[in-house]
Protein backbone atom coordinates (compact mmCIF):
# COMPACT_ATOMS: atom_id res chain seq x y z
CA UNK A 1 0.00 0.00 0.00
CA UNK A 2 2.76 2.41 1.04
CA UNK A 3 4.90 1.57 -2.08
CA UNK A 4 1.64 2.18 -4.44
CA UNK A 5 1.56 5.94 -2.90
CA UNK A 6 4.27 6.78 -3.47
CA UNK A 7 4.17 5.64 -7.01
CA UNK A 8 0.81 7.74 -6.96
CA UNK A 9 2.77 10.41 -5.68
CA UNK A 10 5.50 10.37 -8.00
CA UNK A 11 2.80 10.47 -11.06
CA UNK A 12 1.69 13.06 -9.60
CA UNK A 13 5.16 15.17 -9.13
CA UNK A 14 5.90 14.71 -12.63
CA UNK A 15 2.22 15.43 -14.09
CA UNK A 16 2.49 18.92 -12.12
CA UNK A 17 6.21 19.53 -13.33
CA UNK A 18 5.26 18.84 -16.74
CA UNK A 19 1.88 20.86 -16.44
CA UNK A 20 3.44 23.58 -15.43
CA UNK A 21 6.02 23.80 -17.81
CA UNK A 22 3.80 23.63 -20.18
CA UNK A 23 2.35 26.54 -18.87
CA UNK A 24 5.26 28.56 -19.01
CA UNK A 25 5.98 27.73 -21.93
CA UNK A 26 2.83 28.49 -23.55
CA UNK A 27 3.23 31.70 -20.96
CA UNK A 28 6.44 33.22 -22.74
CA UNK A 29 4.86 32.83 -26.26
CA UNK A 30 1.94 34.26 -25.71
CA UNK A 31 3.67 37.23 -24.23
CA UNK A 32 6.42 37.56 -26.22
CA UNK A 33 6.80 41.60 -27.04
CA UNK A 34 6.63 41.42 -30.66
CA UNK A 35 5.95 45.15 -31.17
CA UNK A 36 8.39 46.07 -27.93
CA UNK A 37 5.61 48.18 -26.65
CA UNK A 38 6.85 46.90 -23.42
CA UNK A 39 9.91 48.28 -23.60
CA UNK A 40 9.76 52.68 -22.33
CA UNK A 41 7.82 50.99 -19.36
CA UNK A 42 10.23 48.23 -18.58
CA UNK A 43 13.53 50.00 -19.65
CA UNK A 44 12.96 53.18 -21.73
CA UNK A 45 12.73 55.64 -19.55
CA UNK A 46 14.65 54.08 -16.79
CA UNK A 47 17.57 54.55 -18.69
CA UNK A 48 16.08 58.10 -19.67
CA UNK A 49 14.37 58.18 -23.32
CA UNK A 50 11.76 60.53 -23.81
CA UNK A 51 8.68 60.45 -26.52
CA UNK A 52 8.44 63.50 -28.31
CA UNK A 53 6.90 64.85 -32.00
CA UNK A 54 8.19 67.26 -33.94
CA UNK A 55 5.89 69.41 -35.88
CA UNK A 56 6.63 70.60 -39.27
CA UNK A 57 5.16 74.15 -41.20
CA UNK A 58 2.66 71.73 -42.92
CA UNK A 59 1.58 70.16 -39.91
CA UNK A 60 3.23 66.88 -41.15
CA UNK A 61 4.31 64.86 -37.58
CA UNK A 62 7.11 62.36 -36.99
CA UNK A 63 7.05 60.99 -33.78
CA UNK A 64 10.75 60.08 -32.07
CA UNK A 65 12.14 58.39 -28.88
CA UNK A 66 15.07 60.44 -27.65
CA UNK A 67 17.94 59.37 -25.51
CA UNK A 68 20.05 60.72 -22.73
CA UNK A 69 23.13 63.02 -24.22
CA UNK A 70 26.04 60.51 -23.66
CA UNK A 71 27.96 61.19 -27.24
CA UNK A 72 27.28 62.23 -30.52
CA UNK A 73 23.96 61.95 -32.53
CA UNK A 74 22.80 58.66 -33.61
CA UNK A 75 19.60 58.54 -36.30
CA UNK A 76 18.14 55.60 -36.27
CA UNK A 77 15.53 54.50 -39.31
CA UNK A 78 13.68 51.48 -38.74
CA UNK A 79 12.79 49.32 -41.85
CA UNK A 80 9.35 49.17 -43.30
CA UNK A 81 5.93 47.48 -41.17
CA UNK A 82 8.01 48.33 -37.66
CA UNK A 83 8.26 51.57 -35.87
CA UNK A 84 11.52 53.03 -34.08
CA UNK A 85 10.88 50.41 -31.44
CA UNK A 86 11.87 47.36 -33.52
CA UNK A 87 15.45 48.86 -32.03
CA UNK A 88 14.34 48.56 -28.68
CA UNK A 89 16.98 45.70 -27.87
CA UNK A 90 20.47 47.95 -28.83
CA UNK A 91 19.19 51.61 -27.39
CA UNK A 92 19.96 50.95 -23.40
CA UNK A 93 23.76 50.00 -24.99
CA UNK A 94 23.85 52.34 -27.74
CA UNK A 95 22.54 55.31 -25.58
CA UNK A 96 25.28 54.52 -22.90
CA UNK A 97 28.03 56.21 -25.83
CA UNK A 98 25.46 57.82 -28.51
CA UNK A 99 23.09 60.87 -27.84
CA UNK A 100 19.90 58.73 -29.67
CA UNK A 101 17.22 59.49 -31.64
CA UNK A 102 14.77 57.15 -33.35
CA UNK A 103 12.20 57.79 -35.27
CA UNK A 104 8.82 56.81 -36.80
CA UNK A 105 8.70 57.93 -40.61
CA UNK A 106 5.48 58.66 -42.04
CA UNK A 107 2.80 55.67 -42.52
CA UNK A 108 4.44 53.89 -39.08
CA UNK A 109 4.12 54.48 -35.59
CA UNK A 110 2.48 57.57 -34.71
CA UNK A 111 4.10 59.38 -37.23
CA UNK A 112 1.40 61.35 -39.29
CA UNK A 113 -0.31 58.73 -42.32
CA UNK A 114 -0.56 61.17 -45.36
CA UNK A 115 0.21 59.25 -48.78
CA UNK A 116 0.77 62.32 -50.36
CA UNK A 117 4.14 62.00 -48.16
CA UNK A 118 4.82 58.72 -49.10
CA UNK A 119 7.99 58.58 -51.54
CA UNK A 120 11.89 58.44 -50.57
CA UNK A 121 12.21 62.28 -51.47
CA UNK A 122 9.22 63.59 -49.28
CA UNK A 123 10.51 61.72 -46.19
CA UNK A 124 14.12 62.08 -46.99
CA UNK A 125 13.89 65.89 -47.07
CA UNK A 126 11.84 65.89 -43.96
CA UNK A 127 14.25 64.06 -41.79
CA UNK A 128 16.93 66.09 -43.26
CA UNK A 129 14.35 69.21 -41.46
CA UNK A 130 14.57 66.84 -38.62
CA UNK A 131 18.13 66.60 -38.20
CA UNK A 132 18.78 70.17 -38.85
CA UNK A 133 16.09 72.18 -36.66
CA UNK A 134 15.84 69.24 -33.78
CA UNK A 135 19.04 67.37 -33.63
CA UNK A 136 21.00 70.36 -34.94
CA UNK A 137 24.21 68.97 -34.85
CA UNK A 138 25.67 66.58 -36.99
CA UNK A 139 24.84 63.02 -36.39
CA UNK A 140 25.75 59.21 -37.14
CA UNK A 141 22.72 57.83 -39.64
CA UNK A 142 22.26 54.32 -39.18
CA UNK A 143 18.93 53.03 -41.09
CA UNK A 144 17.64 49.42 -42.10
CA UNK A 145 15.65 48.02 -44.81
CA UNK A 146 13.62 50.66 -46.18
CA UNK A 147 15.36 52.83 -43.73
CA UNK A 148 18.76 52.25 -45.52
CA UNK A 149 17.06 53.65 -48.67
CA UNK A 150 16.38 56.62 -46.46
CA UNK A 151 19.43 56.88 -44.65
CA UNK A 152 21.59 56.89 -48.15
CA UNK A 153 19.28 59.78 -49.40
CA UNK A 154 19.96 61.80 -46.54
CA UNK A 155 23.88 61.46 -46.12
CA UNK A 156 24.02 62.12 -50.07
CA UNK A 157 21.45 65.12 -49.84
CA UNK A 158 22.84 66.77 -46.43
CA UNK A 159 26.63 65.89 -46.35
CA UNK A 160 27.96 68.60 -44.44
CA UNK A 161 25.22 66.90 -41.00
CA UNK A 162 26.28 63.44 -41.62
CA UNK A 163 29.66 61.70 -39.69
CA UNK A 164 29.24 58.58 -40.85
CA UNK A 165 26.73 56.25 -42.36
CA UNK A 166 25.84 52.54 -41.90
CA UNK A 167 23.41 50.90 -44.42
CA UNK A 168 21.95 47.60 -42.86
CA UNK A 169 20.41 44.77 -45.36
CA UNK A 170 18.63 47.71 -47.60
CA UNK A 171 17.16 46.60 -50.41
CA UNK A 172 19.23 48.60 -52.85
CA UNK A 173 18.48 47.64 -56.33
CA UNK A 174 15.71 45.10 -55.83
CA UNK A 175 12.70 47.47 -55.38
CA UNK A 176 13.77 49.02 -58.78
CA UNK A 177 11.11 48.64 -61.74
CA UNK A 178 12.35 45.40 -63.68
CA UNK A 179 13.86 43.69 -60.74
CA UNK A 180 11.55 43.99 -57.79
CA UNK A 181 8.83 41.95 -59.39
CA UNK A 182 10.78 38.80 -58.62
CA UNK A 183 11.31 39.54 -54.99
CA UNK A 184 9.17 38.24 -51.99
CA UNK A 185 8.89 41.85 -50.66
CA UNK A 186 7.17 43.27 -54.00
CA UNK A 187 4.88 40.18 -53.84
CA UNK A 188 4.02 41.31 -50.51
CA UNK A 189 3.46 45.10 -51.38
CA UNK A 190 1.17 43.37 -54.36
CA UNK A 191 -1.25 41.86 -51.62
CA UNK A 192 -1.36 44.77 -49.90
CA UNK A 193 -2.28 46.90 -52.90
CA UNK A 194 -4.68 44.41 -54.12
CA UNK A 195 -5.97 43.90 -51.00
CA UNK A 196 -6.80 48.01 -50.77
CA UNK A 197 -8.60 47.61 -54.40
CA UNK A 198 -10.96 44.59 -53.61
CA UNK A 199 -14.29 44.89 -52.19
CA UNK A 200 -14.23 41.40 -50.51
CA UNK A 201 -14.91 42.01 -47.25
CA UNK A 202 -12.22 40.44 -45.07
CA UNK A 203 -9.30 41.86 -42.65
CA UNK A 204 -5.49 42.05 -44.34
CA UNK A 205 -4.70 39.45 -42.44
CA UNK A 206 -6.99 36.71 -43.70
CA UNK A 207 -6.15 38.35 -47.28
CA UNK A 208 -2.48 37.57 -46.22
CA UNK A 209 -3.01 34.08 -44.90
CA UNK A 210 -4.52 32.91 -48.45
CA UNK A 211 -1.91 35.21 -50.70
CA UNK A 212 1.35 35.53 -48.81
CA UNK A 213 4.03 34.33 -50.61
CA UNK A 214 5.62 32.70 -47.87
CA UNK A 215 3.12 29.69 -48.38
CA UNK A 216 5.40 28.70 -51.67
CA UNK A 217 8.64 28.61 -49.16
CA UNK A 218 6.44 26.44 -46.57
CA UNK A 219 5.00 23.83 -49.06
CA UNK A 220 8.72 23.15 -50.74
CA UNK A 221 8.48 19.55 -49.22
CA UNK A 222 4.54 19.56 -47.84
CA UNK A 223 2.18 21.20 -50.35
CA UNK A 224 -0.25 21.32 -47.01
CA UNK A 225 2.59 23.04 -44.89
CA UNK A 226 1.00 26.48 -44.81
CA UNK A 227 -2.16 25.27 -44.26
CA UNK A 228 -1.59 23.62 -41.37
CA UNK A 229 1.26 25.68 -39.56
CA UNK A 230 0.67 28.95 -40.32
CA UNK A 231 -3.11 29.14 -42.17
CA UNK A 232 -5.46 27.30 -39.84
CA UNK A 233 -4.15 27.59 -36.37
CA UNK A 234 -4.75 31.48 -37.18
CA UNK A 235 -8.39 31.29 -38.78
CA UNK A 236 -8.97 29.59 -35.72
CA UNK A 237 -7.54 32.30 -33.19
CA UNK A 238 -8.46 34.88 -35.45
CA UNK A 239 -12.84 33.20 -35.28
CA UNK A 240 -12.17 33.22 -31.08
CA UNK A 241 -10.37 36.76 -31.14
CA UNK A 242 -11.56 38.57 -34.15
CA UNK A 243 -9.63 42.03 -34.73
CA UNK A 244 -6.80 41.00 -32.76
CA UNK A 245 -3.46 39.85 -33.93
CA UNK A 246 -2.88 35.64 -33.85
CA UNK A 247 -0.59 34.50 -31.37
CA UNK A 248 -0.69 30.49 -31.17
CA UNK A 249 0.53 29.18 -27.50
CA UNK A 250 2.67 26.28 -29.09
CA UNK A 251 4.83 28.52 -31.29
CA UNK A 252 8.29 29.98 -29.92
CA UNK A 253 9.45 32.78 -31.12
CA UNK A 254 12.53 31.19 -32.63
CA UNK A 255 10.00 29.24 -35.16
CA UNK A 256 8.79 32.66 -36.51
CA UNK A 257 5.33 31.82 -36.70
CA UNK A 258 3.50 34.09 -34.95
CA UNK A 259 6.15 36.11 -35.98
CA UNK A 260 4.12 36.10 -39.68
CA UNK A 261 1.36 37.06 -38.15
CA UNK A 262 2.72 40.36 -36.59
CA UNK A 263 4.35 40.99 -39.53
CA UNK A 264 0.51 41.64 -41.44
CA UNK A 265 -0.32 43.55 -38.69
CA UNK A 266 -2.26 47.00 -39.87
CA UNK A 267 -3.65 50.38 -39.58
CA UNK A 268 -6.48 49.04 -42.03
CA UNK A 269 -7.33 46.19 -39.58
CA UNK A 270 -6.94 48.08 -36.57
CA UNK A 271 -3.99 46.18 -34.98
CA UNK A 272 -0.91 48.12 -35.67
CA UNK A 273 -0.27 51.47 -36.42
CA UNK A 274 1.23 50.49 -40.12
CA UNK A 275 -0.54 51.82 -43.30
CA UNK A 276 -0.89 49.52 -46.17
CA UNK A 277 -0.96 52.49 -48.13
CA UNK A 278 2.59 52.76 -47.99
CA UNK A 279 3.63 49.66 -48.75
CA UNK A 280 1.44 49.83 -51.98
CA UNK A 281 3.67 52.75 -53.18
CA UNK A 282 6.36 50.10 -53.36
CA UNK A 283 4.26 47.69 -55.50
CA UNK A 284 3.57 50.72 -57.85
CA UNK A 285 6.84 52.42 -57.05
CA UNK A 286 5.88 56.16 -56.78
CA UNK A 287 7.84 55.89 -53.24
CA UNK A 288 10.98 56.48 -55.87
CA UNK A 289 9.69 59.23 -57.81
CA UNK A 290 12.55 61.48 -58.33
CA UNK A 291 14.98 59.22 -56.30
CA UNK A 292 17.63 58.31 -58.78
CA UNK A 293 19.65 55.23 -56.78
CA UNK A 294 22.88 55.04 -57.96
CA UNK A 295 23.06 58.92 -58.30
CA UNK A 296 22.32 59.29 -54.66
CA UNK A 297 24.90 56.48 -53.48
CA UNK A 298 27.94 57.99 -55.69
CA UNK A 299 26.82 61.06 -53.56
CA UNK A 300 27.74 60.05 -50.45
CA UNK A 301 30.81 61.97 -48.72
CA UNK A 302 30.62 59.78 -45.43
CA UNK A 303 32.25 56.88 -44.72
CA UNK A 304 30.23 53.59 -45.25
CA UNK A 305 29.61 50.91 -43.80
CA UNK A 306 26.88 48.25 -45.83
CA UNK A 307 26.01 45.93 -43.47
CA UNK A 308 24.25 42.73 -45.25
CA UNK A 309 22.88 39.58 -43.81
CA UNK A 310 24.25 35.75 -45.47
CA UNK A 311 21.82 33.93 -47.25
CA UNK A 312 19.23 31.65 -44.98
CA UNK A 313 18.87 28.11 -44.60
CA UNK A 314 16.38 27.72 -46.86
CA UNK A 315 18.27 28.60 -49.66
CA UNK A 316 22.10 28.69 -48.95
CA UNK A 317 24.38 28.96 -51.16
CA UNK A 318 22.58 31.48 -52.83
CA UNK A 319 19.75 34.26 -51.68
CA UNK A 320 16.99 32.86 -54.29
CA UNK A 321 14.49 30.18 -53.57
CA UNK A 322 13.45 27.47 -57.01
CA UNK A 323 11.41 30.19 -58.77
CA UNK A 324 13.98 32.73 -58.92
CA UNK A 325 12.46 34.76 -56.14
CA UNK A 326 14.64 36.53 -54.28
CA UNK A 327 13.80 35.81 -50.35
CA UNK A 328 16.29 38.43 -49.00
CA UNK A 329 16.93 42.55 -49.48
CA UNK A 330 19.83 41.98 -51.50
CA UNK A 331 22.26 39.53 -53.16
CA UNK A 332 25.92 39.54 -53.23
CA UNK A 333 25.69 41.46 -56.67
CA UNK A 334 23.55 44.07 -54.75
CA UNK A 335 25.74 44.12 -52.09
CA UNK A 336 28.65 44.75 -54.28
CA UNK A 337 27.60 47.30 -56.36
CA UNK A 338 26.30 49.34 -53.77
CA UNK A 339 29.68 49.25 -52.22
CA UNK A 340 31.57 49.99 -55.59
CA UNK A 341 29.08 52.90 -55.76
CA UNK A 342 29.56 54.71 -52.01
CA UNK A 343 33.24 56.10 -52.65
CA UNK A 344 34.21 55.64 -48.78
CA UNK A 345 32.37 52.33 -47.90
CA UNK A 346 32.97 48.85 -46.07
CA UNK A 347 31.58 45.84 -46.80
CA UNK A 348 30.41 43.81 -43.77
CA UNK A 349 28.67 40.36 -44.44
CA UNK A 350 27.87 37.16 -43.26
CA UNK A 351 25.21 38.02 -40.40
CA UNK A 352 23.09 35.22 -40.06
CA UNK A 353 19.69 36.56 -39.14
CA UNK A 354 17.19 36.51 -41.13
CA UNK A 355 17.09 40.18 -42.14
CA UNK A 356 16.67 42.60 -39.19
CA UNK A 357 20.53 42.11 -37.79
CA UNK A 358 20.02 45.13 -35.11
CA UNK A 359 17.13 43.11 -33.87
CA UNK A 360 18.41 38.97 -34.21
CA UNK A 361 21.70 39.79 -33.59
CA UNK A 362 22.00 43.04 -31.53
CA UNK A 363 25.68 42.57 -29.90
CA UNK A 364 27.13 41.93 -33.39
CA UNK A 365 25.11 45.74 -34.73
CA UNK A 366 26.52 47.20 -31.55
CA UNK A 367 29.57 46.13 -32.48
CA UNK A 368 29.86 47.17 -35.49
CA UNK A 369 28.49 50.91 -34.37
CA UNK A 370 31.11 51.24 -31.84
CA UNK A 371 33.44 50.01 -34.27
CA UNK A 372 32.79 52.48 -36.45
CA UNK A 373 32.59 55.34 -34.03
CA UNK A 374 35.67 54.73 -32.69
CA UNK A 375 37.31 54.35 -35.97
CA UNK A 376 35.85 57.83 -36.56
CA UNK A 377 37.30 59.50 -32.97
CA UNK A 378 40.96 58.44 -33.67
CA UNK A 379 40.69 59.74 -37.71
Amino acid sequence: MERKFKIIISVGIVFLTAATSVAVFAYRNMNYDFFNDKFLEKKGFKLGFTENIAELDDGSEIYYLEGPDNGPNLLLLHGQQASCLDYAKVLPRLSEEFHVYALDYYGHGNSSKNPDKYSAVEIGNDIIWFIKNIMKEKAYISGHSSGALLAAYVAAKTPENIIATILEDGPFFSTLSGRAEKTISWLGFKNMHDYLNQNEVKTFMEYSLENDYMQEVFNVKDPQAWNKIVKEPALKYLDKHPGQVPKIWFYPPKLGVNSIYALNASMQDGTSNYDLRFGATFYDFSWFTGFNLEEILKSIESPTIVMHVAPSEMTAPGYYDENGILLAAMDETDAQKVVDLVPNSKYIGGFKSAHDIHADLPDEYIEVLFGLKNQMEKD
